[in-house]
C-alpha cells in the first residue's frame, strides 16, 4: 500500500507535526526558564545527596538554558517546514531525553513530562513525510 493511498493517515501526521512543532517552541521556552531558575539557584530544585549524574544545579540550569534556546530555534525552522529543522528535531529531542533522564532527580515531575512530549515529538516527525500530503 502506498503513502498516497493513506491522506487521513498523513494529514493525522502532519498535524501532529506541527504539534510537535508548537510542543518543541514550548518545551524551548520552558528549558530556557528552567535554566534560568536553576543559574540563579532558585529553590524549586530537589538536591539529591548521593546521584551518579550530580552535578550543581547551576551547571544543569546552563545545560537546560543552552538547551531551550536550541529546541526554540528548530521549533522555529520546523514552522517553516526546514528540512534542516527536522534533523535537528530528532538530535535534540533525543538529547533532551538524555538531560531530562539526568536531571530526574531535581525535578522529576517536570523531567517525566518532557520525556514524553520528546517521545511524541519524536514519533511525529518520523510519521510525516511533507512531499507526500
Amino acid at each position: 500500500m502506498t503513502t498516497t493511498s493513506q491522506p487521513v493517515r498523513q494529514g493525522l501526521a502532519a498535524g501532529i507535526t506541527m504539534l510537535a512543532a508548537i510542543m518543541l517552541l514550548v518545551s524551548g521556552t520552558l528549558s530556557i526558564l528552567r535554566g534560568i531558575a536553576g543559574v540563579t539557584k532558585d529553590e524549586i530544585f530537589l538536591i539529591p545527596s548521593e546521584y551518579s549524574y550530580q552535578f550543581d544545579v547551576s551547571a544543569w540550569g546552563w545545560i537546560h538554558l543552552a538547551l531551550g534556546v536550541l529546541l526554540v530555534a528548530v521549533a522555529i525552522g520546523m514552522m517553516v517546514t526546514a528540512t534542516w529543522a527536522r534533523i535537528f528535531a530528532y538530535c535534540l529531542a533525543a538529547l533532551s531525553i538524555v538531560a531530562n533522564f539526568a536531571s530526574l532527580p531535581h525535578y522529576p515531575w517536570w523531567s517525566v513530562i518532557v520525556i514524553v512530549v520528546d517521545l511524541v515529538v519524536i514519533w511525529a516527525i518520523s510519521t510525516w513525510t511533507p512531499d507526500r500530503v
